[in-house]
């Protein structure tokens, strides 16, 4: 399985904001795009003016690296977002959105998407009471994920809740953090996806 190894606050610098992919540590002075607000490299300080295709492909970067996915995932996602019916950008952002480890986070049982997956990974969740280790999983409306019983013993998870405790959860899905499970309500929205993402110039970059 694929994923992206190198150093995380690069990431945020080379988009020049917060990615939120260390959890914690983004919220705080130890936050490197804070300290370097510029992107890294030898010459990453130098302002460069960006053309059209430029433009579109940092923002294509940017929503792929929210999300912890790399390029030909990323491309079945947009093939899939433009067969479906509706506005492909935000059928990309819907079905990105629909992902098992991106749920979990959003659930608050992950501090970052990258420890949600690995939890997913790691066979510590159950949807409608089947266990999934797949992250890329699509969930649909009226879903359950829920800790698997042998994992809610864990003390990994009364951690995570005690730093996700107070997070407030997409009004399309439904948290029972005593139980730690959840319910997917419906599918989101636009309105319901709070990233700085503007999906119309991913379409425009797709589409040449």
């Amino acid at each position: 399985m694929a994923r992206y190894t190198g150093a995380s606050c690069k990431l945020c610098r080379r988009e020049g904001q917060k990615l939120f992919l260390k959890g914690e540590r983004c919220y705080s002075n130890k936050c490197a795009i804070g300290r370097r607000p510029y992107a890294p490299g030898q010459h990453g300080a130098m302002k460069k003016k960006l053309s059209e295709y430029g433009i579109q492909l940092r923002e294509k970067q940017k929503a792929k690296r929210f999300y912890g996915i790399l390029e030909s995932q990323f491309r079945k996602y947009f093939e899939m977002a433009n067969r479906r019916k509706g506005i492909t950008g935000e059928n990309l952002l819907q079905l990105l959105e629909s992902r098992l480890d991106n749920v979990v986070y959003r659930m608050g049982f992950g501090t970052t998407r990258a420890e949600a997956r690995q939890l997913v990974t790691h066979g510590h969740f159950e949807v409608n009471g089947k266990r999934v280790n797949i992250p890329s999983y699509i969930v649909k409306a009226g879903d359950t994920i829920e800790v698997a019983e042998k994992s809610k013993k864990s003390v990994r998870f009364r951690e995570i809740l005690d730093v996700t405790g107070s997070k407030v959860v997409p009004k399309w899905l439904e948290v029972d953090q005593e139980n730690l499970r959840g319910k997917v309500v419906a599918l989101p929205s636009r309105e319901d996806i709070d990233l700085n993402i503007q999906e119309h110039l991913i379409v425009e970059l797709y589409s040449k």
